[in-house]
């Protein structure tokens, strides 16, 4: 049992890394706040220290640990609920999108109940759910979406073969051209910054910056470029970094009516060729090497070995492709070529669709081996946009950062959440494990910083991001995989304990389905709230859902009516995967999703494993049918594997385990398995995955 904070000393405070001198001003100050929360709980302690800015971000992280955990060292969680350490004032909470669209729409839409942003929260949030239409004609006002032609209305019930139901029928747009466009709302002009951006390893260079002109024609004219190989409605490939090309190629494909297939970088030629199959695509965009940490790693070959039809390659480094290219395929400078004699190359006219029209295929982990193929529709870029302008709060003027990839369902979140919102995309072109990505953080004056748990524990553990300053950052975000509390500590004091806004859904929801938001308390590791419109319940052995109020563990059942999710799958039965066997509530068949979730007392919400074999190493989600499959043929010896996912004591990402059964007369040392295992998995699967034991 640890101290109180009472009890904490001045010998405590130099055993964490103060000198004498700071140990003894800090005990002064610390005593001052104690002295002034006499009758106060642990919470309002906190809140206080946090307020007053006694913690530090340079103050070392043994010195935050201790006043945390000190705070709370007598705290009961299963009496009081989680510990808190962000808490919303009411200024505050006015100045949030959604905070500020309550106050406005408050009091019409709850009467007399509406007290104020931060009270009437989750009054609201069950109101958006019971009324999704209310909810929606208010947030298509506040994101740069403009429709061709307008919807009919904003939800369509009368067709009871659709879960989901139709929304938004009878609109026709193109969400590519909503991103490019100029909008008065969101003050989003010509001139404004779209995208900075910063090549790997090259600290000390200015960032670079593309405003929405720029980006515009640029978009414009590799749109142009496309109609010259490609007919309307193919599909065609990224396989490729994030890079400021990538986002390019990615808006002109939808700009000009065709469909994105997004594969992320890291897989083998064995994974690419599946989802090019899967998927019909006509082509791909491809880098001649990644570049990781002044490194640089082959891509174009790993997709050579997946045959695709027709390859664009781009370089990694400078113009000119830096290897020799099949006879089919193109370099990015000859791609670019065919529109030469072309009138008006920055200039196109968009392809108009309906709402519904498939604009990206996205994939996610198949618990029978292949990854189900979700095609994500111009709702679905619509729904993940006012996610972030409702829980993440974006903002005109914010400069939004996840390092991630247009293979994983972020990618394309974090580009439509920040151009249909008015931010700045922020693309670090190298590895987002170093210092450089941190430096480039703090260059390019980051306001929010999206994450996964297992980078933010490498940052903590190499401490690479000392004597950085990320003070500018407003807000963080994390997703992907369960957070380490005291991992989460560390990132909050590098920005003054700003809030940490968690979010869980899938890529088939194209959204969260439980996040964090501005208008609550936060605690580190939990989500406060299900987002706006998204209904669950929580359901017991016997598929029989917990009271609303009642702290309880259980698989959790999502309500049908949700803007974005998918209604159809390439390679499964939509029906078989997402309804099948599900309990109905309340007239309506509710959505398996598969997590098994935890509510405890005062409503907050832990991620606990999932109710299938799906897992998740390193934010990406595979099966253990994936794993087992490649295991088996690893090495002659092996008879059977079994594969399964473990989350550490201390809670945070979860590590992967396999089991194996030799055959008759073969011995093997476990070290030995590992490497084994690790090095067929990387091969034939991730390079990102890593066998624990």
């Amino acid at each position: 049992m640890g101290k109180n904070i009472r009890e904490v000393g001045v010998e405590d405070l130099m055993k964490v890394g103060l000198k004498l001198e700071e140990a003894e001003e800090f005990d002064k100050i610390l005593k001052q706040v104690i002295s002034c929360s006499k009758g106060l709980d642990a919470r309002e302690i906190w809140r206080e220290l946090v307020a007053r800015k006694v913690l530090k971000p340079w103050h070392p992280h043994g010195l935050h640990q201790l006043v945390y955990y000190s705070v709370y060292n007598d705290w009961d969680a299963s009496i009081k609920g989680p510990p808190l350490y962000w808490f919303p004032s009411l200024d505050q909470s006015k100045l949030t999108n959604l905070g500020n669209a309550l106050e406005i729409h408050g009091p019409k839409l709850l009467g007399r109940a509406y007290k104020d942003p931060i009270t009437s929260f989750r009054l609201f949030q069950k109101f958006t759910v019971e009324h999704p239409e209310a909810y929606w004609e208010i947030a298509l006002k506040e994101i740069s979406v403009v429709f061709r032609e307008a919807p009919k209305c904003i939800l369509d019930r009368t067709d009871k073969s659709k879960h989901g139901g139709t929304w938004l029928p009878g609109s026709v747009l193109n969400i590519a051209e909503c991103c490019l466009l100029p909008s008065n709302h969101r003050r989003k002009e010509d001139n404004t910054v779209a995208i900075v951006w910063r090549e790997d390893r090259c600290d000390e260079s200015a960032v670079n910056l593309m405003t929405y002109k720029e980006l515009r024609e640029q978009v414009m004219l590799v749109a142009n470029a496309l109609d010259t190989m490609f007919s309307k409605g193919d599909a065609i490939a990224i396989d490729m970094p994030m890079t400021v090309r990538a986002v390019i190629i990615y808006l002109a494909i939808i700009l000009a009516g065709y469909v994105v297939v997004s594969i992320a970088d890291s897989f083998a030629a064995r994974e690419i060729a599946t989802r090019l199959r899967v998927s019909k695509a006509k082509g791909i965009f491809t880098q001649d090497f990644i570049l990781r940490g002044g490194r640089k790693f082959p891509l174009y070959s790993k997709v050579l070995g997946a045959a695709p039809l027709k390859a664009i390659v781009l370089p990694a480094i400078g113009n000119d492709v830096g290897i020799p290219l099949r006879e089919q395929d193109l370099s990015w400078k000859d791609f670019l070529s065919s529109v030469d004699y072309h009138p008006r190359p920055n200039y196109y006219s968009p392809v108009y669709n309906p709402v519904d029209a498939v604009v990206n295929i996205l994939f996610s982990s198949g618990t029978t081996g292949e990854p189900k193929a979700i095609p994500w529709t111009q709702l679905s870029s619509i729904r993940c946009t006012a996610e972030g302008w409702a829980h993440i709060d974006l903002k005109v003027g914010d400069v939004y950062c996840w390092p991630t990839n247009l293979g994983w369902v972020m990618g394309p979140v974090i580009l439509f959440s920040s151009f249909l919102n008015g931010a700045t995309l922020a693309l670090y072109q190298g590895s987002p494990l170093e210092r450089s990505f941190g430096k480039f953080v703090q260059d390019a004056g980051v306001t929010v910083l999206g994450t996964v748990p297992s980078l933010v524990k490498a940052w903590r553990n190499t401490n690479c991001l000392e004597g950085l300053d990320w003070t500018k950052i407003r807000s963080f975000a994390s997703t992907g995989e369960t957070s380490n509390v005291d991992d989460d500590l560390w990132l909050s004091s590098k920005a003054w304990y700003n809030a940490i806004i968690e979010s869980c859904g899938g890529t088939e929801l194209s959204s969260a389905y439980i996040q964090g938001s501005l208008l609550q308390p936060q605690a580190f590791g939990a989500f406060s709230t299900a987002t706006m419109t998204a209904g669950l319940v929580i359901l017991d052995e016997c598929g029989v859902p917990y009271p609303d109020d009642q702290p309880c563990v259980g698989e959790v059942g999502l309500f049908p009516l949700y803007l974005g999710a998918s209604d159809r799958l390439l390679n499964a039965d939509h029906e078989e995967v997402y309804f099948r066997g599900m309990p109905m509530y309340k007239g309506m068949c509710l959505r398996r999703h598969g997590d098994i979730i935890k509510r405890t007392v005062g409503g907050y919400i832990i991620v606990q494993g999932r109710a299938d074999d799906t897992m998740n190493l390193g934010g990406i989600k595979t099966s253990s049918v994936e794993i087992e499959r490649v295991c088996d043929q690893a090495d002659e010896s092996i008879l059977e594997t079994a594969a399964i996912s473990v989350s550490p004591a201390g809670g945070g990402p979860e590590v992967l385990v396999i089991f194996v059964v030799l055959k008759k007369g073969f011995t093997s040392q476990p070290d030995k398995l590992k490497m084994i295992f690790s090095k067929a998995i990387q091969s034939k699967l991730n390079p990102l995955f890593k066998v624990w034991c």
